[in-house]
Formats: C-alpha cells, sequence, structure tokens
C-alpha cells in the first residue's frame, strides 16, 4: 500500500470512509422509514377499532362493514369475555385470536401483537386488541404494504449506492489531484535545484494552507543551506588564499637557501624564517579546525571556577616576548574576582585580543575585568586609532580584517576566534571604540549555557 501514489492511497481512504458514511446512512433511512411505517400502520388500527368499536357497540349494526375491512389485507373479530368468537370476518372462522392471557392483558388495556400468520393468511400481520362492553375487539392488517416499501427503497438503495460511492470516488481523485499539483511542481523544481543555481526556489501558491506553509519552510531551508554552502565556499577560497602565501614564501626561502646558502648563517636564517611561516601554517590550521569543531557542535569545554587574576597573568606572560620586542606594555587591572568557563580557551580567546592590539593598537594595552547583569566581561583596551567605523560590524567575521585602514595583518581569523570561544560558553563577544583606542572583550555568564 505504501508503494501506491499518494494520490491513490487518499483516494482510497477517501472510497472506505465515503462507503461507510453511505451504509451507515442507508442503514438509518432504512431503519427509520421501517419504524415510520410501523407507527403508521399502528395508528390506521387504532382508527379502524375506533370505527369498528361503534359498529360493534350497537347490535343491529352490520360487523364488520366492508367499508372498514379490505379483503386479503385487513380483518376483525370480536370475542366474548370468556374468549368465544361472536363476531369474525370470513377468512378467520371461529378460531380465536387470542388466547386466554393476552385476552386478560386485552381487557385491562389495548395491546399490540405481531403474528406470523393468522388463519386464513399466510402473511405476516400485526393486530391491535382493545376492550370494549360486549367484550374484545381484535382488528389487524398484514405486514405485506410496509415489507414491500421496505424491499423497493432497499432496492433503490443498493442501486444509488454504489453509483454515488463511484461518483464520490471520481470527485475524491481528482479533488487529490488538484491538492497534490502544488506539491507536484515543487517536486519538479526541486529536481533542477542543485549548487549551480543558487537563488532558485520552489513555487509556492497563496493557499493559506499546509502545503503553501511547506513550500514557505522548504524555502527557508534552501535560503540556509545556500547561505551554509556560501559560508563554505568562502572558508576554503579565504584558507587557500591564506594557505597559499606562508607556503609562498616557506618555497621561496628554501630555493633561496639551496641556491644562494653559501654559509652556516645563511642557511640558520633561511631555515628560521621557514620555521616562522611552519608556524603560522600550524596556528591557522588550528584556527580552523577549533572553528570546524565549533560549527559541528563538538568543541569541548571543561568548565571550572577560574581566578580572573590568574587568567590574566598567564596571558601577560605569553605575550611579554612579542610586546618587549615591539616596545609595547601588556598589563592587567587587579580583578580579584571569578569566572566559570575553559582556562585553555578563554586564555586562547584573550591571547587572540592581545595579539589583534599589539598588532593594530598603540603602545598600552590593559587587561580589565567588570561584572554585568548576569556576566563576567573580559576586556582588553588599547590606546591606538581604534576601529573604523565601517568595520566594526564585521570584526569578529571569518577572515575579516581591516588591512587597508590598519596596516598589516594575519589571517583574519584571531577575532573570529574569540567569538567562537566566547558562544561556545552560551557567552558574546564585543567591540567598540572609545577614547583614546578600541575596546574588545568577551561577556561569559554566571551560569554558562554551554553549547
Amino acid at each position: 500500500m505504501s508503494r501506491l501514489p499518494i494520490r491513490v492511497r487518499v483516494t482510497a481512504a477517501f472510497a472506505v470512509a465515503m462507503a461507510l458514511v453511505l451504509a451507515g446512512t442507508a442503514l438509518f433511512l432504512y431503519l427509520r422509514l421501517g419504524s415510520h411505517l410501523s407507527t403508521a400502520l399502528d395508528r390506521e388500527l387504532r382508527v379502524r377499532a375506533q370505527d369498528l368499536a361503534a359498529l360493534a357497540s350497537n347490535p343491529s349494526s352490520s360487523f364488520p362493514d366492508s367499508r372498514l375491512v379490505e379483503h386479503g389485507e385487513s380483518y376483525a373479530q370480536l370475542l366474548a369475555p370468556d374468549g368465544g368468537v361472536l363476531e369474525a370476518t370470513p377468512p378467520l372462522g371461529r378460531t380465536p385470536l387470542l388466547d386466554a392471557r393476552q385476552l386478560a392483558a386485552a381487557r385491562r388495556r389495548p395491546i399490540y401483537l405481531d403474528r406470523a400468520t393468522v388463519p386464513g393468511l399466510d402473511e405476516p400481520s400485526r393486530l391491535l386488541a382493545t376492550s370494549l362492553s360486549r367484550g374484545v375487539l381484535v382488528v389487524g392488517a398484514t405486514k405485506q404494504d410496509r415489507a414491500e416499501t421496505l424491499a423497493a427503497f432497499r432496492d433503490e438503495l443498493l442501486i444509488a449506492g454504489p453509483i454515488a460511492l463511484l461518483l464520490a470516488c471520481v470527485a475524491g481523485y481528482l479533488l487529490a489531484g488538484l491538492s497534490l499539483r502544488p506539491v507536484e511542481s515543487m517536486r519538479r523544481r526541486a529536481a533542477t535545484i542543485s549548487a549551480e543555481t543558487p537563488g532558485e526556489r520552489l513555487p509556492v501558491s497563496a493557499t493559506g494552507d499546509e502545503v503553501e506553509r511547506l513550500g514557505e519552510t522548504l524555502n527557508e531551508m534552501l535560503d540556509r543551506l545556500e547561505a551554509g554552502l556560501e559560508r563554505e565556499r568562502g572558508l576554503l577560497a579565504d584558507a587557500g588564499h591564506e594557505l597559499r602565501t606562508p607556503l609562498t614564501l616557506l618555497r621561496t626561502e628554501l630555493e633561496l637557501a639551496l641556491r644562494q646558502g653559501s654559509s652556516v648563517e645563511e642557511l640558520r636564517d633561511a631555515i628560521g624564517r621557514s620555521a616562522d611561516e611552519v608556524d603560522r601554517l600550524t596556528q591557522l590550521a588550528e584556527d580552523l579546525l577549533l572553528i570546524a569543531q565549533s560549527d559541528r557542535g563538538t568543541l569541548s569545554l571543561r568548565v571550572e571556577l577560574l581566578d580572573v587574576d590568574e587568567l590574566f597573568a598567564g596571558v601577560v606572560r605569553r605575550v611579554e616576548w612579542r610586546a618587549t620586542a615591539e616596545g609595547k606594555q601588556v598589563s592587567a587591572a587587579a580583578a580579584s574576582t571569578s569566572v566559570r568557563g575553559d582556562g585553555v580557551r578563554l586564555e586562547q580567546a584573550l591571547v587572540n585580543l592581545v595579539d589583534n592590539a599589539l598588532r593594530y593598537g598603540g603602545g598600552s594595552i590593559t587587561l580589565a575585568a567588570g561584572a554585568a547583569t548576569g556576566s563576567m566581561e573580559l576586556h582588553v583596551t588599547d590606546d591606538g586609532g581604534g576601529f573604523p567605523a565601517e568595520f566594526l560590524g564585521r570584526a569578529f567575521e571569518r577572515f575579516s580584517r581591516a588591512d587597508a585602514a590598519r596596516g598589516r595583518g594575519g589571517a583574519g581569523l584571531g577575532l573570529a576566534i574569540v567569538r567562537t570561544i566566547a558562544e561556545a560558553h552560551g557567552g558574546s563577544a564585543h567591540a567598540a571604540n572609545r577614547a583614546p583606542g578600541a575596546d574588545v572583550w568577551v561577556a561569559i555568564p554566571d551560569q554558562p549555557g554551554l553549547q
């Protein structure tokens, strides 16, 4: 069944439901008609009993009156109090229609009885027995008219029911096709969408139903996939560009060392520069791996309570040699507080911020901490020229650099790594200009909501 087209399955389900509805409706109408016919027969017997009772009470009147009794369809009988037959229609003869128990019941109140046969009539019939001054009057009528009416109605139902079911199935098949037409249109368009056709979207009809919502949801999914694909393409392009520069320099240094290295000092100098480029390649690979782990949600953190002063001291030790080489000063303001997080990752983020300040900022760089609502902020400030205004909005994007405004730069992953680490802790990263210089910080929640 699951291999059948949805249109056929919907039609089959509709046909089964419609068959049950038609069968239930037909049964209800059949039983309802039978009930109405029975009620009409009882009412006819009561009227006939009233008319014959007037005749039976008058001994000089003819009983039964042929105008009130139809031959072969109705009958009447007048029984004495002891059960004997006083008067009766010809087919009944002298056989009483009631036994002693029924006769006693009829003398107390009118009763209705069903008989499979009566003398002279081989058909089911219904009779009414009612008490009179002379005895008990019994009037009856066959059920043949009721049976014929029900049989004719049943035959009509058996003919009309299948026809109505067939028409309903055809209508259901056509309606299912119309309902699924937008889905088929989306399927055909989806078959043509690929990575080589960016911007293509599924056609969505403004029907306001589930199909429209499905189309909108799928288009939103395509938007996300396309954005992710563009990010991956950009990442590959930027990574290739960043890898090409150190590899080219490394190759150049090695070729010069092979061709022109005539002394140990020259070879040592070439090897040193080559080692620097290898370090740059290694750092780039580690940064790309960290970002990839974050994107996959596999960046693991070891959260513990950290002393902020010790965290800052570790950062200062790691960058002190470089700051001294560049004639700059890195210091940490006393924090006397703590933060919950992964010490290795937070130190890595702060080192990246200090490295960015050493690269672009002024001669004095300061680490400081401050409590905010529900979080701890770790700041790195410098007294340089600050960020270009147009760069602030994309400062934490991958491979984003303000080289044109701030001179030289690295791979453009330092601040992106900072944001990745902050978000892995459930926090955020921010940058702002101040007078003078720039202020870059990470906000770590008091209870990190880890990714």
